[in-house]
């Protein structure tokens, strides 16, 4: 965590680690890893609230809990742009890192492949290999989407890529 800012390093320090290694096709084993993600969603959830900074809801779309959808948002001059967030659980996790997919924005970034999945590779990959099986969905979202939104964003605003739902809507009524 050298070279980390504090805020970032007190977050990810109250985050709990996962320590069961199971990916979908383990059963019971994969069942007591999806218990510890949701422990740890649940406090990194609760962590955001209780610092006003609630910025993301999701929910397993599947029994199996391999694809989970829901939404992230990031507020930029004082306007709340919302996102729907999606990604499936690779067969390969937790060696391999689920891939975050914001589909409305697919184009819009050079910083996103098709289908709208966010570039992580360069920064959060070798991380997240480094922390296998201990990160997980929570640490994901925290170490991978937070920063993206919070690089990308501005610049896809500030670029007119992207336009507030109230700009969108006075512009239908026009």
């Amino acid at each position: 965590m050298e070279g980390w800012d504090p805020n970032t390093k007190s977050t990810l320090t109250k985050i709990p680690l996962l320590t069961t290694k199971a990916g979908p096709r383990d059963g019971a084993v994969w069942t007591q890893r999806l218990k510890e993600e949701y422990k740890s969603l649940i406090a990194y959830t609760g962590m955001n609230k209780s610092n006003d900074n609630d910025w993301f809801r999701i929910s397993a779309a599947n029994p199996e809990g391999t694809r989970w959808t829901g939404k992230c948002w990031y507020v930029h001059n004082l306007l709340k742009y919302e996102f729907d967030l999606q990604f499936d659980i690779p067969v390969t996790y937790p060696a391999t890192a689920p891939e975050l997919e914001l589909p409305e924005l697919d184009g819009k970034t050079h910083k996103m492949y098709r289908g709208g999945k966010i570039c992580l590779t360069v920064h959060f990959k070798p991380l997240w290999a480094k922390n296998c099986p201990r990160f997980g969905i929570a640490h994901a979202l925290c170490l991978g989407l937070a920063p993206w939104l919070a690089a990308e964003v501005p610049i896809l605003v500030d670029s007119g890529m992207i336009k507030h739902k109230d700009d969108k809507a006075a512009a239908t009524a026009s």
